[in-house]
């Protein structure tokens, strides 16, 4: 079978009820709901939450803390995701972009998980004092740059 083969079975697909286009449809007149009350009405119906009048859960739990929106976000690399890379390169965003170890472009965050033994030159927005040290006895550099 290839997929210009495929079709829908018969009868697999039912179309939809016509509803209100007549009292010999059988779904005509009210249209399937019933006579009167808020849910006959166009528009009608509750709103997502509401239970009655009673107070509704997501306003009677208790609230604590706040999402600070301006907090700073980062991808955060380790040194053991920096294997991909050969001996002297200079792995910046773009470099990490090619690779695949950056999933958005927030600033990046070198932590030290993992260990390296050949020099890497490193540019980054923020850096462990645990990765800088274990760049530097390896013999690379780690650049900070500020966006």
């Amino acid at each position: 079978m290839k997929l210009h083969e495929l079709m829908t079975q018969k009868g697999s697909r039912r179309k939809g009820k016509r509803v209100g286009r007549g009292e010999g449809s059988g779904k005509g007149k009210t249209a399937g709901r019933g006579t009167k009350g808020q849910n006959s009405r166009s528009g009608g119906g509750v709103p997502l939450g509401f239970e009655g009048g009673q107070m509704p859960l997501q306003r009677r739990i208790p609230k604590r803390g706040f999402t600070n929106i301006f907090k700073k976000q980062y991808n955060i690399i380790n040194i053991k995701d920096l294997r991909h890379f050969k001996s002297g390169e200079i792995i910046d965003r773009d470099a990490l972009l090619k690779a695949g170890l950056l999933k958005k472009a927030k600033a990046i965050k070198l932590l030290g998980k993992g260990d390296i033994s050949y020099p890497l030159n490193i540019k980054v927005d923020k850096v462990s004092q645990s990765a800088r040290e274990k760049i530097e006895s390896a013999g690379g550099k780690v650049e900070v740059v500020l966006r």
